[in-house]
């Protein structure tokens, strides 16, 4: 909410099946920002029947970690079949509309690498006509409702990040007076540290740290002095 009431987050993506997902929503009543749905299948409960869907869940009914997907996808492994997966991200959909009352700025999926996902999710996309995000978190670029897009590689894993730099050289890298007008899209986790976070993520006190980064007024300066012009996915559809 700091972030985007105070700082340059244009766009926020909701995780349809958490819990926390209508709060989160209330406190971003009143602004802008752009509102995507970041499909989870690596995270809490499903939106759809768990019976529909059992290649997705472990023996509590939880979906599979991204842990377990990253291992999956090191050794060749799909961990889930494309009819579930689509059974799954329509349910998400469905309650992403149920939250929203409308379709989402932007529709992709959070952390997880895998072929069927991507595959689900473009048939998905393509059934509502929504603005699929087609970006791999293992490879450099992607596409947005099939326009280049370029991704910014994400830092955050590491001890000594320091934020407005990872955000500088990775700007400054696919920038160039050749080719003035690069879509280019960076992911942050901002946040605070509770319980939860501590014994749910690998990524905590960097989350801080991006908070910090994305409301300081130098930040916003640096962006300025290069010409860089910050938009959400919502203006990306005009």
């Amino acid at each position: 909410m700091k972030t985007v009431k105070e700082g340059l987050v244009s766009s926020v993506g909701v995780m349809p099946n958490m819990p926390s997902a209508k709060q989160g929503l209330q406190l971003l009543e009143g602004t802008k920002v752009g509102i995507g749905q970041h499909t989870n299948i690596c995270l809490g409960k499903p939106c759809a029947n768990p019976k529909l869907i059992p290649s997705m869940l472990d023996e509590n009914g939880n979906f599979h970690s991204s842990k377990a997907f990253r291992e999956a996808y090191k050794e060749g492994k799909e961990l889930i079949k494309l009819d579930e997966a689509v059974i799954e991200i329509e349910a998400q959909y469905l309650r992403f509309k149920e939250l929203t009352g409308r379709n989402p700025d932007y529709f992709e999926a959070h952390a997880v690498v895998s072929e069927n996902l991507g595959k689900a999710l473009a048939i998905v996309a393509k059934k509502y006509d929504l603005p699929f995000n087609d970006i791999n978190p293992m490879v450099e670029n992607g596409t947005f409702r099939g326009k280049p897009i370029h991704t910014l590689p994400y830092g955050a894993f590491a001890k000594d990040y320091d934020p407005l730099s990872c955000l500088q050289d990775g700007i400054l890298h696919h920038f160039s007076e050749d080719m003035p007008n690069v879509a280019i899209f960076h992911p942050f986790h901002p946040g605070y540290l509770d319980d939860y976070i501590l014994t749910h993520s690998s990524l905590t006190i960097n989350r801080t740290k991006e908070v910090v980064m994305l409301t300081d007024i130098k930040t916003k300066e640096w962006l300025n002095k290069e010409n860089i012009e910050l938009i959400s996915y919502k203006q990306a559809n005009l």
